[in-house]
């Protein structure tokens, strides 16, 4: 989905992959997968112009990328606390944050 978001920002496949530090090749294959695994096409490419073509999110991607950020925030909603517990108990976290012990069963 991130993929996704970058093409639709730069109008490109490639400067999409970049922007992931991933391979144009590596960047297709994953937008071919997306196309393939859906009915609609998820990414069109498109060929020629001044610029060299470009790449352009579909209206069913929009969609699609919609739909996923909106799954992606309500989760973050129901398990905020647990994330946040998670990430404190990162080794780089601060050290004045005491560890919290498991609960018992």
């Amino acid at each position: 989905m991130q993929l996704l978001g970058l093409i639709r920002e730069t109008g490109s496949i490639s400067a999409a992959g970049r922007a992931m530090d991933m391979s144009y090749r590596r960047a297709w294959l994953l937008v071919d997968e997306m196309n393939r695994l859906f009915r609609l096409p998820v990414v069109e490419s498109q060929r020629g112009g001044k610029q060299g073509g470009g790449a352009v999110v579909t209206a069913f991607g929009e969609t699609l990328l919609a739909r996923y950020m909106a799954i992606e925030e309500r989760m973050h909603a129901v398990f905020a606390d647990d994330l946040d517990w998670i990430a404190a108990q990162r080794a780089d976290a601060a050290a004045e944050v005491p560890p919290t012990p498991a609960p018992r069963s």
